[in-house]
């Protein structure tokens, strides 16, 4: 076996821990310039372990993470590769045009298909596409026959979340689902491990990896190809932005007392 096979093993999750920790170990380390400016250093920054997963390439670019807000002021500020703008109510246009307007990566735009479905989801997917969105995203509850004709109708990836291991994931795929997202809460590792069977190990995952190092590890292996990452909110960020500004208050003050 050669390095490029190995590394394939390796980004798949298709060997035990232990061979996966050491070589992840031994790869080779290169050197990267970091270039930042003084104003706008100051970014979510997704855990590192997320560019372990082998990305897929949409439109030739590569995807290793989607960043999972609503928020515009974070979809300025990070450095994940692409967003995924979902949210839990009827899809509105003017926020698929906000979300476009302010990122500058590519925007997967949700587009229901629960609640909202049929013609109606299938309209908002084509607007999306000419606002420029990179895909659209359908819920869970989206019926096969709208994943077709939606996939007919856009010509940017559709994208079919899946949620249960009840949901007809060959069925989502047969409907002309691009790409499947598995969003499994705590069982998304096993959901995509039977996801995996079914549309085997070059077919394009998108998961999501949870809060912690070890389960974005976890859903790597299990065979996710590039990881959504859910970041703190503005009004958390903020709030230690607040306890650093009322400490250097304090601080001045003391010290304003000794002059």
């Amino acid at each position: 076996m050669d390095k490029a096979e190995q590394n394939e093993l390796l980004q798949a999750g298709n060997c035990d821990d232990f061979i996966y920790q050491q070589e992840l170990k031994q790869k080779e380390v290169k050197f990267m310039p970091k270039v930042e400016t003084a104003l706008r250093k100051k970014i979510i920054t997704l855990p590192d372990v997320i560019y372990k997963a082998s990305g897929l390439l949409l439109m030739r670019r590569r995807i290793k993470s989607l960043v999972f807000t609503t928020d515009v002021a974070i979809m300025r500020n990070h450095n994940g590769n692409a967003l995924m703008v979902v949210y839990p109510f009827t899809p509105e246009l003017v926020i698929t045009q906000a979300a476009i307007s302010v990122a500058n990566v590519p925007v997967f735009a949700g587009v229901g298909g629960g609640t909202t479905t049929g013609k109606r989801s299938i309209g908002i997917a084509f607007q999306a596409e000419l606002m420029g969105a990179a895909a659209v995203v359908v819920n869970s509850p989206t019926p096969n026959t709208v994943i077709k004709n939606m996939s007919r109708t856009v010509d940017i990836p559709v994208v079919a979340t899946v949620a249960s291991m009840f949901d007809d994931i060959a069925g989502k795929v047969e409907a002309g689902a691009a790409i499947l997202n598995i969003s499994g809460a705590r069982n998304t590792p096993n959901l995509l491990r039977k996801a995996r069977e079914i549309v085997g190990p070059e077919y394009p995952i998108i998961a999501t990896g949870g809060a912690s190092e070890e389960s974005i590890l976890e859903t790597i292996k299990a065979g996710a190809n590039a990881i959504t990452y859910t970041p703190p909110t503005s009004a958390e960020i903020f709030a230690e932005s607040m306890i650093k500004y009322r400490e250097d208050s304090e601080r001045k003050a003391r010290a304003a007392r000794f002059e």
